[in-house]
């Protein structure tokens, strides 16, 4: 959305989606113009390119299309501003592709493309020096001990300390001897079963320095099992039967193989002494060693592979082993110990992070295609070639881009420049820098619990299934011989039909009846509500449900969505009808900009009805009354103001022909016994909203503003 028209584009029907090869070539010449082979996007134009001012990209990196319609009434400014809307066709490595990279890239290519784009002065030296590890400890090396948690440390990390009254009954170990850096280290990991207890050790491994296992045994919980947690713990009810082991049993071995010295190494290990009920005061949590800004943390599995090149915890495996993380916890310490923390900042483990994420996804977008078609595409692809990197591109211009982001979404392919911790924070951010940057990507976000499978799963539903109430109504009473083909022919008038039921359940029979435009639907309650149908006079409703309570507020917004203005739709037509007809009659219609006649996407067939694009909303207007009752080639027309823009109407169609319905219908059953959060995530899309309309508003005249719910697959 352009602070002033210098952007025309075809927004209507098949129009309405996008990929995101075309996504970058808009962004691409909004930003560069003709330099460096910037040319027009081949889906639209931009006029008058050298006059923009700049290009802002709002990322919201975890909201889809789902979301949008979803919280479609909080999202009041964004839907008001921003006129033009595509429905992006899903991508992996999306947020990379911004900066012009391959399908695949390596590693070298992204983060450090990336990086490249952020200053002018970019060295090995000064990324170093950023890097969060070399931040917490500097270049040179040192002994274990600087790496042993301190009280505060361990008390701000949820570890067992002696003397509170938190911890009261835990067990010391007894390590009371100063640490030197001659201390040996032990790794310890556990697995935990729940029970009607909480958290309850069943599973113990301790190590030593040379990774031979001193103690590698079960325990048998307290309290009684609720859940094994086998696919992480590895643990069974059969492997639990015949163990007498207690937790004091596990205890008492451990203070007796601890030296009064030794030192604890682990992967949050503040878990595993928590289950053992134990307190020791030196320990290294590999989890917070190996640093990383913020509160986040890197897996143990990510780790080992990254660090020490070796694979942990893999997927043929049920459940961790113990032993072989607390073997792999110990090594990383010893690695980073021995190496020194400049070398292990010279891993750059946030590029690995992100490239091993980009190739998971990738891997996994390919598993859903036949073996034949990846061969296929293979064989049709030409080879790659690497495009310059698009902040790059920007940097040789003497442009400086400007990226501001919450630092838990890094991992998504996008690099962070901004360490805010609040969307409050970074959009105070980018009211300061975005003025003095020609290009700026913002991320906003809702926070990593609100992209889980089951949130997002249960959201979908939701959507679905209020889709499905605002296209079915209700008709009747009708007479017991009542003629259900009359019925159908008279509703059919108001658009293409989806299905039609009886329903028999009532005293007398009514007619459920399911349309595939939501235009049609609204059509036939206003049309044909009190009107007599097949000798009866019947009334024609909507289900009545708490989720479709507001429908007629939405019916109200979606009509004056400024996707909709100037918009009308047609019902009535005959199949024989085509287009050069509808042109032809509609041509005396003043100010008619646009024609689309919908078709069936699988055979190919369009449907009774059309969509009518005016210049100007009053053109519209008067052509609503001229089209109601018109008679083309024997069929009376009806008509209304549209509500559903082109890739809602795609939306829909997909829906109604999708068999995911019985699976989600079987999937909400299962979500009614989870918490609901939906109340929290409207205030906070409420919020997003109005962020992104007071940065809009802060914008100069011809800025590209350009808004993406990339999702999170």
């Amino acid at each position: 959305q352009e602070k002033s028209s210098c952007l025309s584009a075809a927004l209507f029907g098949e129009d309405c989606e996008i990929s995101r090869d075309q996504l970058y070539e808009l962004l691409k010449f909004a930003a560069l113009g003709k330099c460096h082979n910037a040319a027009q996007p081949s889906w639209c134009r931009i006029y008058r390119q050298s006059r923009l001012a700049g290009v802002v990209v709002i990322v919201l990196p975890e909201m889809s299309q789902l979301h949008f319609y979803k919280f479609y009434l909080q999202f009041k400014h964004l839907r008001k501003v921003f006129r033009h809307r595509f429905t992006l066709t899903p991508s992996a490595n999306f947020l990379a592709s911004l900066y012009g990279e391959g399908a695949n890239p390596k590693p070298q290519n992204t983060a450090r493309g990336i990086l490249l784009g952020l200053t002018s002065t970019a060295s090995k030296s000064s990324d170093l020096q950023r890097d969060p590890i070399f931040q917490k400890y500097g270049g040179k090396k040192r002994g274990l001990t600087s790496y042993i948690l301190t009280s505060k440390e361990m008390n701000k990390y949820d570890y067992p300390i002696k003397g509170s009254t938190r911890w009261k009954g835990y067990v010391c170990t007894g390590c009371d001897k100063q640490r030197t850096d001659s201390s040996p280290l032990f790794g310890l990991d556990c697995e935990m079963c729940l029970t009607a207890k909480g958290n309850e050790v069943a599973y113990v491994s301790l190590v030593d320095a040379r990774g031979q296992c001193l103690l590698n045994e079960l325990v048998k919980p307290q309290g009684e099992v609720v859940n094994y947690r086998t696919s992480f713990s590895g643990i069974t009810e059969e492997m639990l039967l015949p163990v007498k082991t207690s937790l004091s049993d596990i205890q008492t071995r451990l203070k007796k193989i601890l030296p009064r010295d030794a030192v604890l190494v682990g992967h949050s290990l503040n878990n595993d002494l928590q289950a053992l009920e134990m307190i020791h005061s030196s320990v290294i949590d590999t989890s917070l060693l190996f640093a990383r800004r913020g509160s986040r943390r890197y897996k143990l599995k990510f780790l080992a592979k990254a660090v020490l090149g070796k694979e942990i915890q893999c997927e043929e495996m049920v459940g961790h082993d113990p032993a072989e993380d607390a073997r792999t916890a110990l090594e990383l310490a010893q690695f980073f110990i021995e190496q020194g923390p400049a070398k292990v900042a010279e891993l750059n483990l946030e590029m690995l992070l992100r490239a091993e994420n980009l190739a998971e996804v990738s891997k996994k977008k390919d598993a859903l295609q036949p073996q034949g078609c990846r061969v296929q595409q293979q064989l049709n692809e030409p080879p790659h070639l690497s495009k310059p990197c698009f902040l790059e591109c920007l940097q040789v211009t003497g442009q400086k881009p400007l990226l501001l982001g919450r630092q838990e979404l890094d991992s998504s392919g996008l690099c962070q420049s901004n360490l805010s911790t609040s969307n409050k924070q970074i959009l105070q951010k980018a009211l300061e820098d975005v003025p003095l940057s020609t290009f700026s990507i913002i991320q906003f976000s809702l926070g990593p619990e609100n992209i889980s499978s089951h949130l997002l799963a249960e959201l979908c539903e939701k959507v679905g299934s209020k889709l499905t109430d605002m296209l079915t109504i209700y008709a009747g009473p009708f007479e017991e011989s009542f003629c259900l083909k009359s019925v159908k022919k008279k509703f059919g008038k108001c658009g293409p039909i989806q299905s039609l039921t009886v329903v028999t359940e009532t005293y007398q029979p009514y007619v459920c009846i399911q349309y595939e435009v939501l235009e049609a639907a609204q059509l036939a309650v206003e049309s044909l509500n009190g009107a007599e149908v097949a000798g009866s006079c019947i009334k024609v409703q909507r289900r009545v449900t708490a989720a479709m309570l507001d429908c007629d507020v939405l019916i109200k917004e979606l009509e004056l969505d400024v996707e909709n203005e100037g918009v009308i739709y047609v019902a009535g037509l005959k199949q024989s009808i085509t287009e050069e007809d509808l042109q032809e009659e509609f041509s005396q219609l003043k100010d008619l900009e646009m024609l689309f006649l919908p078709k069936d996407l699988q055979s190919g067939k369009h449907r009774n009805c059309c969509f009518l694009k005016f210049q100007k909303s009053q053109s519209a207007v008067d052509a609503l009354e001229v089209i109601n009752g018109w008679t083309m080639k024997g069929s009376k027309l009806r008509s209304r103001n549209a509500l559903a823009s082109g890739h809602l109407w795609r939306w829909i169609w997909q829906m109604n022909h999708s068999n995911g319905k019985q699976r989600g219908n079987i999937l909400y059953k299962k979500m009614q016994q989870l918490p609901d959060s939906e109340q929290d995530l409207k205030k906070k899309v409420e919020k997003l909203d109005n962020h992104i309309q007071k940065l809009y508003r802060s914008l100069q005249n011809n800025t590209l503003c350009v808004v993406l719910f990339p999702g999170v697959n």
